[in-house]
């Protein structure tokens, strides 16, 4: 027999064994997950003509617009331990009113990129910005110190041009401007807005210079100036008298006792109407410089004319829009429709608010635009007393509903006659008026027109028809309180108490 030595034999390995004969590689560390931009990877995903349940192909022009985008989705994760020397320097969208200004706000036009920055430079190291986001800031209650704080942030807005505004810079001026009574009570919250975009800044370095004040409204942000007239401020309210020439006013002489006052910040003077018949130099509303440099906040009268324009513009489409989609007015001719559209007021109305009662006239003509009514119509029926005694009573039955861009009062406000039902709210309604008061300044043709298109609100319903739907409400009513007892006893009856003990959840 042949001896062999052992080494000959293959031997087995153990699973841990490590071979030092083989190249080892090295496990990369593990990191921290890419964080993506969720909205770009949306954007990306509705590119027309990449594949969908409904669409199984893609096409070649959407794989590529994909592929050259996709790397835009992958964000920084970059995190910055100190805090950036501007808070305001973050990028802002922009947003000002076209209406308003004529030009394209720069938020809806620029989409935003993310690139990755070196931020060292805007780091920093003033322990006043760290200790700010550490403690409550004290929310100031003086009069005087919120009105500088206001006068203060209107100077640094005003600096910058309308379109170089921020959406939120907007909001601040608009917010800032509300609390100045000669202004605020002019105009609607819609006109302030929108005038709060186009607002700008009017600056004069020399004394003893005239400012006329019937080019604009003039909010004084800086300085002092001395009436040259009187009134040196005209309102919607009270337009003043303007007598012809106008009586130049000095530091010395005196009116009604009372000597010429010098306006200081936080006054007013100009007007948003031009004054007919006078040049927009002339010496109304004027005024002379005195404490330099003066800066103005100033809405010129054609911004205000346009702006007020475009706004009326709007407001009567809308409301042209609310009647034409009623279904009494589809076909109605556009002229007519503006007639009638001129009239309407907007009114808002809680829940539970009895707008017109059956048998009065209706106080108005509305139209709804928000909201939902209940209609309802009496009935008499036999009613059984717990003696048992019958008696005849009066009931109000649900009939049906008013929805929106539907309309009622139409026959009860032109002839002039109680309405057929009764209409109440049924949740916080929006809707449009038109009073019999406004419906006289309606020519005759539209008139007509009216009470052809229109009929009764809920009028051709019959006594039966009202009793039968009642009859049902009240079976429905007593069918539910049955199974609502039923209900009660069966719990009650097996010792369950919902609410206490096991069954407390």
């Amino acid at each position: 027999m042949a001896l062999v030595r052992k080494e000959d034999f293959p031997v087995a390995k153990s699973w841990s064994a490590r071979d030092r004969q083989r190249v080892r590689h090295k496990v990369p560390k593990d990191t921290e997950p890419v964080a993506i931009d969720y909205e770009r990877l949306k954007e990306l995903c509705d590119i027309e003509g990449l594949r969908t349940r409904s669409n199984p192909d893609t096409s070649e022009d959407a794989h590529d617009a994909f592929m050259r985008e996709y790397k835009r989705v992958f964000l920084s994760s970059k995190s910055l331990t100190m805090v950036p020397r501007d808070k305001q320097d973050g990028e802002s969208r922009r947003c000002t009113s076209v209406v308003s200004t004529g030009h394209v706000s720069a938020g809806t036009c620029a989409r935003r990129h993310y690139a990755i920055q070196d931020m060292t430079d805007n780091i920093s190291h003033d322990i006043k910005e760290h200790l700010a986001s550490l403690h409550k800031e004290r929310q100031e209650v003086d009069p005087v110190v919120i009105q500088a704080n206001r006068i203060k942030d209107l100077r640094r807005i005003m600096r910058k041009k309308p379109f170089e505004r921020t959406a939120a810079e907007n909001e601040l001026v608009y917010n800032h401007l509300r609390t100045f009574p000669e202004l605020a009570d002019q105009l609607t919250d819609k006109e302030l807005k929108e005038l709060s975009t186009v607002a700008q800044l009017e600056i004069w370095k020399d004394e003893d210079y005239t400012v006329f004040g019937n080019q604009g409204f003039h909010l004084i942000i800086r300085g002092s100036v001395v009436p040259q007239s009187r009134p040196w401020l005209r309102t919607k309210d009270d337009r003043g008298i303007f007598r012809s020439p106008t009586p130049i006013l000095t530091s010395t002489s005196f009116t009604k006792d009372m000597k010429v006052p010098e306006l200081e910040v936080g006054d007013c003077f100009g007007t948003l109407q031009r004054v007919e018949g006078r040049e927009p130099n002339s010496k109304i509303l004027t005024v002379l410089t005195k404490q330099v440099p003066c800066e103005f906040l100033k809405i010129s009268c054609s911004d205000y004319k346009r702006i007020t324009e475009q706004i009326r513009i709007r407001e009567t489409a809308e409301k042209v829009d609310l009647i034409q989609s009623c279904p009494a007015y589809t076909l109605w001719p556009r002229q007519s429709l503006q007639k009638l559209a001129v009239l309407i007021e907007w009114l808002k109305f809680p829940a539970n608010t009895v707008l017109v009662s059956e048998g009065y006239k209706s106080p108005f003509i509305g139209f709804i635009k928000a909201g939902e009514c209940h209609v309802l119509r009496q009935v008499e029926v036999m009613e059984n007393l717990p003696n048992g005694q019958e008696v005849k009573r009066k009931k109000q039955v649900v009939m049906g509903k008013l929805k929106n861009s539907e309309s009622f009062g139409e026959i009860s406000v032109l002839q002039r006659e109680p309405i057929t039902c009764s209409i109440v709210t049924a949740l916080n309604i929006e809707i449009g008026v038109i009073t019999p008061e406004r419906l006289e300044e309606l020519d005759d043709t539209t008139r007509s027109l009216l009470v052809q298109s229109n009929q009764r609100t809920f009028g051709g319903l019959t006594n039966q028809e009202i009793h039968d739907e009642y009859v049902d409400q009240e079976l429905k009513r007593e069918w539910n309180q049955f199974k609502h007892s039923v209900v009660i006893d069966v719990i009650n009856s097996k010792g369950i108490r919902p609410g206490y003990g096991k069954w407390t959840k």
